[in-house]
């Protein structure tokens, strides 16, 4: 099973557990809701019928309203994502995410491709995009807009916050995702990032911390070592001081965790600009974090390629 697969599994299973319930009084079934901030809902359908109109009986939802989530893939049936309005038989588990996060992903894709080959193509991601299919949105990611824009199939072989901008490379083949993962496993891969931080303390060369395995963020970063948590380690390449409270870093990333570059910043006293969640006390334009993948290394057949973009931020 290839990691994202299983990144999607994982979802999945923590989708249905830990929810609280209460009763639908408009119908008089059992409904259960999760992960109120996104209107999870659980509840098995009383009847058979349209998934449009078990949605109407029990969760009082519209058919526009039921169509919109069909098309984000925000409904599952048995865990299993529904993307069409097809019948299903009574007394199945439904899961549904009423409110589906939404991002703008209102640009030209074709235009932010920096490389493409028969292989694999790299682009410029922008920021408060996610790089990839969620659990409750299958359309607006950069993974899916590109896809379109190429009228091609993509395949997913790392990934980048929602809020950092950069290089992401998606693969074309089977094949280059198995080479890709090998490389990664075998630390063969060079990620280097800028950023602006809010700090004009110097920065230790090396960073290392150990992170909370939870799904949650702000992601929980120490010192010291735990049994079961994440080791994640960064170099900071370069630092230069801006101004009395800024500085822009160059920072090679050795590990790869969710939010690690950011919460590993964050407990060093540098919090990246414009990241409210770990601290920061500055904007960042577009209310975006200032943080880039800009440059990207690694093993293609018998080559050694790179791939770079401005390593400048607008302020």
């Amino acid at each position: 099973m290839s990691s994202f697969s299983s990144f999607v599994k994982l979802l999945n299973e923590v989708g249905t557990l830990c929810y609280s319930k209460v009763m639908n009084e408009s119908n008089n079934s059992l409904v259960s809701s999760q992960g109120f901030e996104y209107g999870v809902k659980h509840f098995y359908n009383q009847r058979s019928g349209l998934i449009s109109e078990i949605l109407f009986d029990s969760l009082d939802l519209n058919s526009e309203a039921s169509n919109a989530l069909l098309n984000l893939g925000a409904i599952y049936v048995n865990n299993q994502r529904q993307t069409a309005d097809t019948v299903i038989a009574e007394n199945n588990l439904f899961r549904v995410h009423t409110k589906p996060r939404r991002y703008n992903c209102d640009y030209d894709w074709n235009s932010l491709i920096v490389f493409e080959n028969q292989d694999f193509v790299i682009i410029n991601k922008p920021s408060r995009i996610p790089s990839h299919p969620s659990v409750d949105n299958i359309i607006e990611n950069s993974l899916t807009q590109v896809a379109s824009a190429r009228n091609i199939k993509l395949l997913i072989t790392h990934r980048l916050d929602t809020l950092t901008s950069g290089l992401i490379v998606y693969a074309k083949t089977e094949t280059f995702v198995r080479s890709f993962n090998i490389q990664m496993q075998e630390r063969n891969i060079e990620k280097k990032y800028v950023a602006l931080v809010e700090t004009s303390h110097t920065l230790p060369s090396r960073l290392i911390h150990y992170m909370e395995p939870s799904p949650r963020a702000p992601k929980k970063v120490s010192e010291t070592f735990t049994e079961g948590w994440a080791f994640c380690e960064l170099e900071i390449l370069n630092q230069k001081k801006i101004s009395t409270d800024m500085s822009w870093l160059k920072i090679n990333l050795l590990t790869g965790r969710t939010h690690q570059i950011r919460s590993q910043l964050s407990s060093a006293g540098a919090p990246i600009l414009g990241d409210q969640l770990y601290g920061s006390k500055m904007p960042f334009p577009a209310n975006s974090i200032a943080l880039r993948a800009f440059q990207l290394e690694f093993n293609w057949g018998t080559q050694r390629v790179e791939f770079k973009l401005n390593e400048d931020f607008d302020i």
